[in-house]
């Protein structure tokens, strides 16, 4: 991939406890391109949140980087202090969290929050700022835009919230957005309007996506890569089509087997036996071999790590085998 907006490399996140050095996230590599949405799938646990808040230097200690380097824009970000991360934050770098009320200030405005976030990172007058506001608002689908600039968060629907939510991550023109779960808190009906929004104007924009999720339906509306995390670790990447319909990792299989879809016409679902270890009990080698019935010696003595675009961390990869 040729210039990408956000590189990590081998990141790994450290929790020193009691107990020894948890590892949340354990030597991730990926890009994302200008332009190009790359979904982050996993079970809660995986590390999926832990790489995001990573990148946006929003880690709570103990817990912190202990390896790897994150660039943006070919600029290496994760030995930034906290005052030149807080200025990134917003101007480069946008975010979108699953609770809107999270992001958004009940005690001000939003017309107010959206003026002043561009006010301190564009080189713009607060009268162009406010009504690049109200266009804003307007893009996202706010009905009667001008009128609802002056709304508090309290008096808008948690749909329209996110819309407000992602008007905001965009608004000072970041390269990058990092949205975390955004439509969970959502109905059906309008995670759909605001997967389709967040896709469409960052496709318009050119802007770098990371939509991290567990809903792998979302990741097959919305994503054009998909990074499959487990335990910590990057069990697969590449093209959505490829992982969803041939993964190659029997962890990535196992899940798309697990989809309604795939169990039409059994009386239960398929799951996969067994659960994802603890941080303080992940075993040596590749961390789904407790869970993987194709497991051999191999797999309990050393990972193989994610070396490219398209390929797995499994020492027998199930290239041939497709879900049914």
């Amino acid at each position: 991939m040729a210039d990408p907006v956000l590189s990590i490399r081998d990141l790994t996140v450290e929790i020193p406890t009691r107990h020894g050095i948890l590892r949340p996230v354990d030597r991730v590599s990926y890009d994302i391109a200008q332009g190009e949405i790359l979904g982050v799938v996993g079970e809660s646990g995986a590390g999926k949140s832990m790489a995001g808040n990573a990148v946006i230097g929003l880690l709570t200690p103990p817990a912190h980087i202990a390896g790897g380097e994150i660039r943006l824009n070919g600029q290496r970000i994760d030995t930034l202090g906290p005052r030149a991360l807080r200025r990134l934050r917003g101007k480069d770098i946008g975010m979108v969290f699953q609770d809107p009320l999270t992001s958004l200030n009940p005690l001000i405005r939003i017309g107010d929050q959206l003026t002043e976030t561009m006010l301190t990172h564009l080189d713009i007058s607060r009268k162009e700022a406010e009504a690049r506001a109200i266009a804003a608002l307007d893009e996202v689908g706010i009905p009667g835009a001008a009128r609802r600039i002056d709304s508090y968060p309290h008096e808008f629907s948690g749909g329209m919230r996110q819309r407000v939510v992602i008007a905001l991550a965009l608004c000072a023109e970041p390269s990058l957005v990092i949205a975390d779960e955004p439509t969970t808190a959502l109905d059906v009906s309008v995670q759909a309007q605001i997967i389709a929004l967040l896709k469409r104007l960052c496709r318009e924009r050119g802007t770098a996506v990371m939509l991290i999720t567990h809903d792998m339906g979302v990741i097959a509306e919305t994503a054009d890569r998909v990074a499959v995390m487990y335990a910590g670790r990057l069990a697969e990447l590449g093209p959505v089509r490829d992982v969803l319909t041939k993964p190659q990792h029997p962890y990535t299989h196992g899940l798309m087997a697990s989809t309604p879809l795939a169990s039409r016409g059994q009386a239960r679902l398929h799951q996969i036996p067994g659960a994802m270890p603890r941080l303080d009990a992940v075993p040596d080698g590749c961390a789904f071999h407790p869970r993987c019935p194709a497991a051999q010696a191999r797999c309990t003595a050393s990972p193989r790590p994610v070396a490219q675009d398209g390929a797995a961390a499994c020492w027998f990869p199930r290239i041939k085998q497709e879900v049914s």
